[in-house]
Parts: structure tokens; sequence; C-alpha cells
């Protein structure tokens, strides 16, 4: 299951801009863990548990790729983040509490999902701006 989400990654890594690929990564974890908390709700559990593996794959995935030599604290709290997030998914599946803790899942997903859209936003415009100051005039 690792291999397939280091897989994923560096195939979205090399279609898109990294930025883009973890925006992306973050928008499948996310629809993932839905498909799993739908598929439970109808009472469809191995088909619920396969979504709830690979929203998890995605997360592991994402955290293996961190680069702790670049990142420092950032890189840490980041791998702190996805593993919390890997284990509140795994303790929630089939439990009373799933549809709460699971919303509460995807909503942090969506948080950081939007925190890394607007990165990539900033050093798009920054880039723009390195090009516009550097066109001759």
């Amino acid at each position: 299951m690792a291999q397939q989400a280091s897989q994923a990654y560096r195939g979205a890594a090399v279609a898109v801009p990294p930025l883009r690929a973890v925006i992306m990564l973050l928008d499948g974890a996310a629809i993932n863990l839905q498909r799993a908390l739908q598929a439970q709700e109808a009472g469809r559990s191995e088909e619920g548990y396969q979504y709830l593996t690979k929203a998890t794959a995605i997360l592991r995935g994402l955290s293996h790729h961190l680069d702790s030599m670049r990142g420092g604290a950032v890189v840490e709290r980041l791998f702190q983040t996805y593993g919390a997030l890997i284990l509140a998914c795994l303790r929630s599946y089939g439990r009373p509490h799933m549809r709460e803790n699971f919303q509460r899942i995807i909503g942090s997903l969506t948080e950081l999902r939007e925190a890394w859209e607007e990165v990539d936003a900033s050093v798009r415009n920054t880039a723009r701006a390195a090009l516009d100051s550097a066109a001759p005039r």
C-alpha cells in the first residue's frame, strides 16, 4: 500500500507542479474518506474499508515524501499531522461516532488543502512578479 501511495504521489508530481500535486492528493484523501463513510453507512463495510485504505495510503505517501533536510520544523509538524489524521481515520472507522469524526477529519484535510492553495497562489504571484520585473521595457 505504501508503494501505491508513493507511486500516486510521484505520478501526480510529474504531471503537475508539486504544490498542485499535494492539493490534488489532499482532495483525493478527503473524497475517499467521504466514500468510505457513505459505503459504511450503506452497509458495504468491505468497500468502505477499501476507500479508507486509499485515503490513508495517500496521507502516508504525503508524509513519506516530506523533505526533512529542507523543511525543518514545518516538515516535522506536517509529518505529525499526517500521522494523527491516519490514526484518527483508523480509530473512527466503523465506530458509533464515525460520521462526526470523519467530518472533522475531512474538515482538517480541507483546511490543509486551502492552506496549500494559498501557498501555491503566493508562489505563482511571486514568480509572475519576478518575470514581469525581468522583462525588457
